[in-house]
């Protein structure tokens, strides 16, 4: 008998292959919650902006002093040539038309990316923020508080710029992760455009802009949460590290620049027609807007929201979900 014949060295029994770890489940709850955490935080920077900007003196005295009434009707339109230019932009995203268009684009990317209930959530986010921003603007009356040039028309949140907010967001749920950052920045900048042209033209506030991106920021954590709660456990948690954040946030800084350049720069008749307060308020609306929108899309960087119709019976994904690129 050879000694350890039984025993071959070198060799291993054939047996069936090791199971591929599945991601845990807490990395979809840790996503959701993350998001209902910033949902939470927006939601009370909404409600602080609101409480200090439309009911108290000193909010209403610096939206009066970044944007003050014109001498001519004693209406907020600011005496620029940039009010012809600032209605024909507030004129074409008001288009009914072009709205539908551009909603029926966030179902289409849906469908062709294979997230159909992220498109329709996306459509539902978008009209629930003009829903609610004409519902806030009925609840938040504006008190008079004796500020000279100041009125009682409340205009809190703007409806425009919570719908270009929630509009850019939602294209943000349906287009896969690699692909977001190309549209956040001219996206944000759009929506900047916008809240510019709503100022210029005399029909929001400071205050309203900045409450109407608060109010689509809010909606869109809402939203994503609620899609990170249906896909259960198959959160891919792969994303850009911290040096990325920062790549990310000086993409939105240099953009920001690029805008106020193109403004003071290449239109050279802007600084002299605009007043500093509203040239100031511009800026900021801007910046704001740029740094939340880069914010939310930098929490969803590692999130897919690709929810399955018709879950797998046994309980796995399906051969397509380990295919998927976010």
């Amino acid at each position: 008998m050879t000694i350890g014949s039984s025993y071959p060295v070198g060799r291993s029994t054939p047996g069936p292959p090791p199971a591929r770890p599945r991601p845990p489940a807490s990395a979809a709850v840790t996503s959701g919650l993350r998001l209902l955490a910033a949902a939470l935080g927006g939601l009370l920077a909404l409600a602080l902006t609101a409480a200090v900007f439309v009911r108290t003196y000193p909010g209403q005295w610096l939206d009066g002093l970044l944007l003050p009434r014109a001498e001519r009707g004693g209406g907020y339109e600011q005496e620029t040539v940039l009010v012809g230019p600032a209605k024909a932009v507030l004129a074409g995203f008001g288009s009914p038309s072009l709205l539908v268009a551009l909603l029926g684009a966030v179902l289409l990317v849906g469908v062709l990316r294979r997230r159909l209930v992220a498109g329709v959530v996306g459509v539902g986010m978008v009209v629930g923020a003009v829903v609610a921003a004409g519902a806030l603007k009925s609840a938040l009356p504006r008190p008079d508080l004796q500020i000279e040039s100041s009125t009682t028309h409340n205009s809190f949140p703007s409806g425009h710029v919570a719908a270009a907010t929630a509009l850019l967001l939602a294209f943000m749920l349906v287009l896969p992760g690699w692909a977001r950052r190309f549209l956040a920045v001219p996206g944000a900048a759009g929506v900047s455009v916008i809240a510019s042209a709503t100022m210029i033209a005399g029909w929001h506030r400071f205050s309203d802009v900045l409450g109407g991106v608060l109010l689509g920021v809010v909606l869109f954590c809402l939203a994503a949460a609620a899609l990170t709660g249906l896909r259960g456990d198959r959160d891919v948690d792969a994303g850009p590290d911290g040096g990325s954040l920062w790549r990310r946030l000086a993409e939105m800084a240099v953009s920001l620049a690029a805008l106020v350049w193109a403004l003071v720069v290449v239109v050279p008749s802007l600084a002299a027609s605009v007043q500093r307060g509203a040239l100031v308020a511009i800026v900021a609306a801007g910046a704001t807007t740029m740094f939340l929108v880069g914010s939310v899309v930098f929490l969803v960087r590692s999130a897919d929201f690709v929810v399955p119709l018709r879950a797998d019976r046994a309980g796995r994904p399906s051969p397509t979900d380990s295919q998927k690129i976010s």
